[in-house]
């Protein structure tokens, strides 16, 4: 096994240690007619796992990996010790940027060949081992060519590179048989108005996109094309800021119909909003498609990208997930990350073993409590006025017939509880 040598596969034991063993996440267990496995989907993150070396804003390296360095053969041993951690965890799928894969060449050609080369060395070691590509994407914002945007950029051959390389990955995506594309705008934003043509950028970013779909479509991908929402960092302003901005931009570029969102817990708090919230508007949207379950730190303001560890954030996820109808493409990738201080290889797979009994906790909670109903029949219960039939002729009706009815009628509206806090008692019997 290399790196995780004397590490045995995770198997499910209730009296376990958390670590070593599943003690909550059955891939087998059923609920409501699918397993585990096939309502959860996990997914594991090539970048995170594998390639982040321990860094942040005010420090470097800490990670030393047998596998970090710019050559073809680390590239071949960072792939082989991911698939031993699969071996290990026995998720089902894996997620991928193309720069976590392959080291960059010395122009784009050698890039792509380089790109080619560990997709054919990774399709070998699937059909070994029966893991599955989740989704692929391009890293369009960590080399410095990308710092003032991709599709955004205002220098034209940075437009036609992010284009080629999408090309590529959309390309390797395919030939993994990976059920996603995801367009992840880390850069698509600005810094400062005093030197950004914002309609142009917006523009630029549409056509963009409307290109993606196109080539997927006739390249004969057939997964989902996602969006990943994305507030603030690094830029000033994001075009992709959150759930809402994405639906007013596809609509925009009448995309709305092809393009779906992969929604991250952080990045929504981020955004200022809730996992759930973001969750419940893509699902009324009619646009949600996958998740990245990570966390941030509440005392940080930035993107710290942990390991979930909160059974009852989780359940609220997970619930609007179910209401949703569960995943049909998409799935749950650890988009994650450890502390620069877990240096030990038990650490990366403790952490994947303890977020993925996180997620299995609360996965159970949401489905009993949808299975219970209480929470979907008070809610039915708030808007029963809306299915009367009066209700029903004043949404289809005018301002003034509205108006009239009130006089009619002599109504007078009585305030009603919202029972907010009875609500949340009502969760807590769950989790």
């Amino acid at each position: 096994m290399g790196y995780f040598e004397g590490i045995a596969p995770i198997r499910f034991d209730p009296d376990g240690d958390g670590i070593t063993t599943f003690r909550h996440y059955d891939a087998d267990e059923v609920l409501g007619g699918r397993t585990m496995a096939e309502h959860l989907r996990f997914a594991v993150a090539w970048w995170h796992g594998f390639a982040w070396p321990g860094g942040d804003p005010f420090g470097g390296q800490t990670f030393e990996r047998p596998w970090f360095g710019d050559t073809m053969d680390h590239a071949r041993a960072k792939a082989d010790a991911a698939f031993d951690l699969f071996a290990i965890l026995g998720q089902p799928y894996f997620c991928w940027h193309d720069a976590d894969i392959r080291p960059e060449g010395d122009d784009f050609a050698q890039s792509r060949a380089n790109l080619e080369a560990m997709i054919d060395h990774i399709g070998g070691r699937m059909e070994e081992t029966g893991t599955k590509c989740l989704w692929g994407t391009a890293n369009l914002f960590s080399h410095r060519r990308f710092m003032a945007g991709a599709a955004t950029n205002p220098d034209p051959d940075v437009f036609a590179y992010a284009a080629a390389t999408v090309k590529a990955c959309i390309d390797g995506t395919h030939r993994l048989g990976g059920e996603n594309y995801v367009l992840w705008g880390g850069r698509e934003g600005y810094e400062t108005l005093l030197n950004t043509d914002l309609k142009r950028e917006r523009e630029q970013a549409g056509r963009f996109l409307s290109m993606v779909v196109d080539y997927a479509r006739k390249v004969g991908f057939d997964g989902t094309i996602l969006i990943e929402p994305k507030p603030q960092e690094p830029t000033k302003h994001q075009y992709d800021y959150d759930v809402a901005t994405v639906y007013g931009f596809l609509k925009d570029f009448g995309l709305e119909a092809e393009v779906k969102v992969n929604v991250e817990q952080g990045h929504a708090i981020l955004a200022g909003h809730s996992f759930e919230h973001e969750l419940a508007l893509a699902s009324a949207l009619g646009i949600f498609g996958s998740i990245d379950m990570n966390r941030n730190d509440y005392q940080s303001g930035w993107d710290t990208d942990q390991f979930p560890n909160s059974v009852p954030e989780v359940a609220l996820a997970y619930y609007e997930v179910l209401r949703a109808g569960g995943f049909t493409t998409g799935g749950t990738n650890f988009d994650a990350k450890l502390r620069r201080q877990s240096l030990d290889p038990i650490d990366l797979v403790a952490a994947h073993v303890g977020a993925m009994d996180v997620c299995a906790r609360g996965l159970r909670a949401a489905h009993a409590m949808l299975e219970d109903g209480v929470l979907e029949d008070l809610r039915a219960e708030r808007y029963a006025g809306w299915d009367e039939d009066a209700a029903a002729a004043m949404l289809s009706g005018t301002l003034e017939q509205a108006a009239a009815r009130v006089e009619a009628e002599g109504i007078e509206p009585r305030p009603r509880s919202g029972r907010q806090e009875r609500l949340e008692a009502i969760v807590n019997r769950y989790v």
